[in-house]
């Protein structure tokens, strides 16, 4: 098999048939009376399988945490590999000027379009992983995505408490896209008001230049020792300037199903979203107001 990039395999084409399902497809909707689209023009990076951040990622997070490689051999134990062959594909999906306005007028709980993105969204997601894998696949590309194998699994970190095999967010950091904030969110140049998606294929590509020199760069607090406005959004005080207290923010997080029952008649998982929205990097990379 060639794994050499060619017009086919280049970054332009993945980034074409990304983009375009999150543009075409009818699952990006709302489902309401006249037609909306859940998730804006995503944002798309690359990084490589040898990288060596995510032997850095495995470090910090855990012994359990998958690099591209493992996750990889872990699918397609009868291909051989190496760690220059692999790409890691990430997307961000922004979430709209509607959604995020809405949800930033609450004050405990979620608005229904940020229900609706975190539900039907996160299936458009899920959709939009099986479809990028799909697609690769019928180009000869062996491809998976880590969110949606069954070895996926929750565990827990010693360092951060909960943890899982593979993380979108700190994918999507390695390719490029953003860095995290004060509340754990990732910071992109389309803002922290995200989800994000990402599948590991082998592929050789160049890598999305990372333009940060750490990992919490684009976050106000962490560079300027300014904003927190992050931490007045949380309703339960889970923020705080030592950070994100996960069991505070979990804890109001399960909280949440009943209210999205019996308000949206929507059966859910928790949700929240507050710490993202009516905050200043809601939409972008925010600038140091100080320095303006």
């Amino acid at each position: 098999m060639n794994n050499t990039p060619n017009e086919k395999h280049s970054a332009q084409w993945l980034s074409g048939f990304i983009t375009n399902f999150v543009v075409g497809s009818p699952l990006n909707d709302f489902g309401l009376a006249e037609k909306e689209k859940m998730w804006d023009i995503p944002l798309i990076g690359f990084s490589r399988g040898d990288d060596p951040i995510y032997r850095e990622f495995k470090h910090h997070i855990g012994s359990f945490y998958w690099t591209p490689q493992e996750i990889f051999e872990l699918t397609f134990s009868d291909i051989e590999v190496d760690l220059h062959d692999l790409t890691v594909i990430s997307w961000i999906l922004p979430q709209t000027r509607a959604t995020k306005d809405e949800n930033a007028a609450q004050k405990v709980y979620p608005s229904r379009r940020w229900v609706m993105t975190r539900d039907s969204g996160e299936k458009f997601n899920v959709a939009l992983r099986e479809y990028v894998v799909d697609t690769l696949m019928q180009n000869q590309v062996p491809a998976v995505a880590p969110m949606l194998s069954p070895h996926w699994s929750r565990q827990t970190s010693q360092r951060y408490g909960f943890a899982s095999f593979w993380s979108e967010r700190h994918a999507a950091h390695a390719s490029g896209l953003g860095t995290f904030g004060i509340c754990d969110g990732l910071i992109t140049p389309l803002g922290k008001a995200i989800r994000a998606g990402s599948v590991v294929a082998k592929l050789q590509m160049p890598a999305t230049p990372r333009p940060y020199q750490n990992h919490q760069e684009y976050c106000l607090y962490h560079s300027h020792g300014t904003c927190l406005e992050c931490v007045e959004r949380c309703p339960v005080k889970a923020i705080s300037a030592d950070g994100h207290d996960k069991e505070l923010c979990n804890n109001h997080l399960r909280k949440t199903p009943k209210h999205i029952l019996k308000k949206y008649e929507i059966e859910m998982d928790g949700c929240c979203g507050l710490c993202q929205v009516g905050v200043a990097c809601e939409s972008g990379i925010p600038s140091n107001p100080s320095s303006a």
